[in-house]
């Protein structure tokens, strides 16, 4: 009862500091000082740019703008914390300096308010980087309160929801924000330089293709038709290989209507990029590449230290099968499990789940799943994935039953997926054909059939090499961001 009590009088104070900054807003107006009639100021320089090189700015006018952040009133001047896009910095504003007039409205203004400041660049007897200020613009009014500087904004569920909020107090989630623009650019830089050419495909379509995954349904009043939000871009990147692209890559938002955690937003940022005459061991080259030159340009070394766990993407990476790993952490050696009843027996007695359905192809994914994933810290390639979880990748000559694919793992995550793509359009509209029963059978992560896509490749695909690579999950590698949401601006919230 106490603490309901506690939370009525904070709510009641809460509204009355409310009220108090509506009713300024209502004096300003009727004194025909509208903030909000201001549409412009001439900002002429920024926070950082004064501190790091005040030896320049020392005794001259500048121009700055932002946030009211703190104030100190001492009598007839007082001091106040601007921040702006780049930082804070102080201001020193006096009576004397701003008239009596402007200064008796300056001592109104609130913590949250917009302000322009005109004044000359200084140094106070403690040492600290100032403008004096000459002149005082109100030009927005803050209505609500921000978070007390002592705490913070610390409730994640309001940071995420109120990022706006979350960036103003958090200095340190706006660096992650501008380290992430780092990042994407810094990864279109790479792939530039390596001769691929960024394009834009259909985020609606009449089919959810390249990926299994459970999509999420629209409808087009117009043409009276279902859509799917794209799961993935793959199938179209590939028609453009065979259109006559030879490198093409596309970064982009994806959506998946799935579950959501640490590591899984319903819509995130991926890159997919494919390379005619190239295989998958020229797409783990790329992987490794991409991932440590990003890394090396945006943070200066190839290692980061990922929530106290020290990673080193420096190339090469480790490379295993499939197979080998469920030998090595299961115990089991499916290169002696041959048939379907065999892997099925062997995943019922280890209890991996729904072991009746299962397929030798499969079980290995299972088994891998269960046992091996959680081993996998430094990053790692895991190769030849079976067929039947793999309907879009070149079946290995050597063993039919697996592919020439790969996943790269770091920090026990998926961070890549890639194969040699399959040309063969007689093979892959039979694996579509395939997926067709399985989602028939209740399967609706299953392939639909797209038949434009299996005429593109009977037209003729070239051998090629595809990669996709989930950004989201390299960046909160290389920001040390624990979830997912910490590195998303705005991340799906079940609405209040």
């Amino acid at each position: 009862m106490a603490e309901e009590q506690k939370n009525v009088v904070q709510e009641e104070n809460l509204s009355e500091v409310l009220q108090v900054r509506r009713d300024k807003l209502a004096k300003l107006q009727a004194d025909g000082r509208d903030p909000f009639v201001v549409e412009k100021y001439d900002v002429t320089a920024y926070s950082q740019d004064i501190k790091e090189n005040f030896d320049d700015y020392e005794g001259k006018k500048v121009s700055i703008a932002g946030r009211i952040m703190a104030k100190r009133r001492m009598g007839k001047a007082s001091f106040i914390d601007i921040q702006d896009k780049d930082g804070r910095i102080q201001s020193y504003v006096r009576k004397d300096a701003i008239g009596d007039v402007e200064y008796e409205y300056f001592v109104t203004y609130d913590i949250g308010d917009i302000v322009g400041i005109k004044g000359e660049v200084f140094r106070t007897k403690h040492g600290e980087v100032s403008v004096k200020a000459e002149e005082i613009l109100l030009m927005s009014k803050s209505l609500q309160v921000l978070p007390e500087k002592f705490h913070g904004l610390t409730d994640t569920e309001i940071r995420y929801r109120q990022r706006y909020v979350d960036l103003i107090v958090n200095p340190d989630v706006k660096k992650t924000f501008v380290l992430r623009t780092q990042i994407v650019k810094e990864i279109k830089r790479f792939m530039d330089e390596r001769g691929f050419l960024e394009v834009d495909t259909p985020i609606l379509g009449t089919i959810a293709g390249g990926a299994a995954a459970r999509p999420f349904i629209t409808h087009h009043n117009t043409l009276d038709i279902d859509m799917y939000m794209r799961i993935a871009n793959e199938l179209f990147l590939k028609r453009l290989i065979v259109g006559g692209f030879d490198r093409v890559y596309e970064m982009g938002h994806m959506f998946r209507n799935e579950g959501m955690d640490p590591k899984h937003n319903p819509e995130y940022t991926a890159i997919e990029m494919y390379q005619a005459y190239a295989d998958y061991e020229d797409m783990m080259e790329l992987t490794e590449s991409l991932i440590s030159t990003v890394a090396e340009r945006v943070l200066g070394t190839t290692k980061v230290n990922y929530q106290g766990t020290e990673i080193d993407f420096k190339p090469p990476w480790k490379r295993a099968t499939m197979i080998e790993m469920v030998r090595e952490y299961a115990g089991v050696d499916f290169d002696q499990i041959t048939t379907d009843e065999e892997a099925r027996a062997i995943a019922k007695e280890r209890g991996i789940e729904d072991a009746d359905k299962l397929n030798r192809g499969k079980a290995i994914a299972a088994f891998f799943e269960e046992y091996c994933e959680e081993h996998l810290v430094q990053p790692i390639f895991i190769t030849q994935h079976p067929v039947e979880i793999s309907p879009l990748a070149k079946r290995n000559p050597k063993d039919p039953a697996m592919t020439n694919r790969f996943e790269a793992f770091a920090n026990r995550w998926e961070i890549a997926n890639a194969f040699s793509e399959l040309n063969d359009p007689i093979d892959q509209k039979q694996r579509f054909i395939d997926q067709l029963k399985e989602r028939e059978a209740g399967d609706d992560e299953a392939h639909m059939m797209d038949e434009d896509f299996v005429n593109a490749i009977e037209v003729g695909l070239p051998p090629t090499g595809g990669l996709g690579v989930g950004v989201d999950r390299v960046i909160m590698l290389l920001t040390n961001a624990a979830s997912i949401r910490d590195i998303i601006l705005f991340p799906t919230m079940k609405p209040l």
